[in-house]
């Protein structure tokens, strides 16, 4: 494999009694880029993710990360690789404050638990590295907040500093702007520009000018299929993507 790319995917393929939701899907993604996956509500981008991670296991195929195979590993064991995903409904502790939830997420330092009885001072110790990543998130004035009471745009910020607090080289956004304001999406797709660098970021999305305006490489799905890839000018131009999604995005 080659050293630009940091994931691979050969025949990768899952069934669900007999429905085959991922088929045969060979999937490259650049160090260093941002690699959305797009395509129709059915198309596959979701159980695609759920496999990448191990939250499913593939019926056939294998996934390589940084050209080791880790297509039998548990997600634990891939969280500690360094690829972390975010989820498309926002996975925050509500009753927390902002910055308790970054704190959660950096006690993995701390060993390979969360060590919620340890005392209020070794938490502390956290507070200076979460307040930075919630400055790079652009939350610093929310540290205090408890959670629940962030408007939603917000909430998917803080679930972007959480998956920051775990170190990530490989970052998996499941549809990181699905439901936002048009202010809200603005914000974001700017955040993910900027957490990206440095770091290689694989997304789907549903959003065609988020995708446009940050992919590096866009792959279409469609019924499990991989339809056409490349940069958004070549994709958009593509007939049958253009009938099989495109057109149904306007």
């Amino acid at each position: 494999m080659a050293d630009d790319c940091i994931l691979e995917t050969r025949g990768l393929t899952k069934e669900f009694k007999g429905f085959v939701a991922v088929n045969n899907v060979n999937l490259k993604v650049r160090r260093g880029t941002i690699h959305a996956l797009i395509g129709p509500n059915g198309a596959g981008k979701t159980t695609c993710f759920n496999l990448l991670t191990k939250f499913l296991e593939p019926t056939a195929g294998t996934i390589l990360f940084k050209g080791e195979d880790i297509t039998r590993e548990k997600p634990s064991d891939i969280a500690r690789r360094g690829v972390i995903r975010s989820f498309q409904i926002s996975a925050v502790f509500p009753h927390l404050t902002v910055l308790e939830n970054v704190r959660v997420a950096l006690q993995r330092k701390l060993g390979n638990s969360f060590h919620f009885w340890r005392s209020e001072r070794t938490l502390d110790a956290l507070n200076g590295r979460a307040l930075e990543l919630l400055e790079s998130v652009d939350l610093g004035g929310f540290a205090d907040t408890v959670t629940v009471e962030l408007p939603y745009g917000r909430k998917r910020a803080l679930e972007i500093a959480t998956t920051l607090a775990m170190d990530p080289e490989l970052m998996l956004l499941d549809e990181p702007t699905a439901g936002m304001a048009h202010e809200d999406v603005d914000r974001v797709t700017r955040l993910i520009r900027s957490v990206a660098q440095g770091r290689t970021v694989l997304m789907v999305e549903h959003n065609m000018s988020v995708v446009s305006g940050i992919s590096h490489t866009i792959t279409v799905l469609q019924r499990g299929s991989i339809l056409a890839e490349g940069p958004y000018s070549e994709v958009s131009r593509n007939p049958q993507v253009m009938e099989a999604y495109m057109g149904t995005a306007a």
